[in-house]
């Protein structure tokens, strides 16, 4: 019975044991950024139905994600630059990943309130291409400080 069970496991292979550090070092391309209202959990694809972004996580620890809206012109007042700053996310930092969360030591970001802080975040894999990111509910400077939860879909796309 033993050796059936090692046969088994091998057949699996690692890929089916990799732990969340493991299976969240690569490059992941945006799906998706839904805000869900912590009181009526509405959900709102706040940056559009088609947003854009990457993130990639190193097996050295470096965190860096960037995530744009859809259909963001190339701002030429100063309104539009601040409109353009409303419609991204994005920050860098070393990063460990514990008890299904991810942590980033946010050493720059779009907003300077995360700089020197940690942004916690809950991970959960669908099969080992789709990652889902999401923070705790929080006060968001996108949407005027109302509390939401964050959810950021990813597709692999180690290239």
């Amino acid at each position: 019975m033993r050796a059936i069970w090692l046969v088994v496991l091998l057949c699996l292979g690692s890929s089916a044991f990799a732990s969340d550090t493991d299976k969240i070092v690569g490059t992941w391309k945006l799906v998706s950024v839904m805000y869900e209202d912590a009181a009526t959990k509405e959900k709102t694809p706040v940056l559009g139905a088609h947003p854009r972004g990457y993130q990639i996580a190193t097996a050295k620890g470096r965190w860096l994600a960037l995530v744009t809206g859809e259909g963001r012109p190339v701002p030429k007042t100063d309104e539009e630059r601040a409109q353009a700053l409303r419609t991204m996310i994005s920050y860098t930092g070393g990063y460990r990943v514990e008890d299904g969360k991810v942590i980033t030591k946010v050493e720059a970001a779009w907003n300077e309130a995360w700089v020197g802080g940690e942004q916690i975040r809950f991970i959960r894999f669908e099969g080992e291409d789709l990652l889902h990111i999401e923070s705790p509910p929080m006060p968001h400077p996108n949407v005027n400080n109302k509390t939401v939860k964050v959810i950021v879909s990813w597709q692999r796309d180690d290239k």
